[in-house]
């Protein structure tokens, strides 16, 4: 029976009507037996592909991690080479020799405002030494280590710079208030030419300061008829809250006579001579 049936499904197509018809009926039979093959497959390629995207979840995370580290050091390398170029700006318009040091520490005090720099008596500082930034004069060294040297700010209460309107040459001393934004000048007569906005420059008067250093921009004014000074405040050029290097200045006339005295003493020394101010005109 059987070979009477292949003799006639391979010389007619007699059977084919059959044959799809029974192709119909075990189709089902042949997807249900093969789905739990093709179910474990497909959950074994789904867990595959879910544990290789969580893996590759992760290394992307870690690299946008490790991406985001660079990103914030070449930004801070990006300021810093920025601000060492205004310092190189600064030092090509000098004359004289000066010398890049960078701030490692602030002095914790309260009344005074110093901090250490990365130079001492190897490198040549002296007490005395003028400190600029790219912006203008930044302070005085006021103790020398070998290594390293302590740096009074321009407004500690204790240091003073003989200074000089840019605009007419007027002569004055610029006192440190012990505020960060503050300079005052002293002994500045009512009659005096000075205006809002007038530059400060460091005079050189006694030789502790070379001349023409940006020290400050007069922000206020104050007259009184009954007094015999005026009172004349500045704000400071250089950036003496943000400034992370400075210039040590190699000026032989910069040399301090003595060094038992404080910066004010030796901007008073050396100032022009000033009759002394009533009580009411402090």
């Amino acid at each position: 029976m059987s070979a009477l049936l292949l003799v006639v499904d391979l010389n007619s197509r007699l059977l084919s009507p059959l044959r799809a018809f029974l192709a119909t009926i075990v189709n089902p039979i042949y997807v249900i037996a093969e789905s739990p093959y093709r179910v474990s497959q497909s959950a074994s390629a789904t867990l595959s592909t879910r544990e290789t995207l969580i893996k590759e979840n992760e290394e992307l995370r870690k690299r946008n991690f490790e991406l985001a580290q660079v990103t914030q050091q070449y930004v801070a390398l990006r300021e810093e080479n920025a601000r060492l170029r205004q310092l190189l700006g600064s030092r090509q318009r000098l004359d004289s020799k000066v010398l890049v040091a960078e701030l490692i520490g602030v002095v914790p005090s309260p009344t005074t405002f110093q901090v250490e720099i990365d130079k001492g008596s190897d490198a040549g500082v002296f007490v005395g030494q003028a400190v600029i930034d790219a912006d203008g004069l930044f302070g005085q060294v006021v103790e020398v280590a070998q290594f390293s040297s302590r740096v009074m700010l321009l407004v500690d209460a204790a240091h003073a710079v003989p200074v000089q309107v840019n605009r007419n040459d007027f002569r004055s001393i610029a006192a440190g208030t012990g505020r960060i934004d503050r300079l005052e000048l002293e002994y500045v007569p009512i009659t005096a030419d000075i205006r809002v906005g007038d530059i400060l420059v460091s005079s050189g008067l006694g030789g502790h300061f070379p001349r023409g250093y940006p020290v400050g921009e007069v922000t206020s004014v104050v007259t009184d008829p009954t007094m015999t000074y005026a009172q004349v405040t500045a704000r400071p050029i250089a950036a003496l809250d943000r400034s992370r290097h400075v210039l040590l200045v190699f000026d032989a006339s910069a040399q301090v006579k003595d060094k038992e005295e404080s910066p004010r003493q030796q901007a008073q020394a050396d100032a022009p001579a000033a009759e002394p101010a009533p009580e009411n005109a402090r």
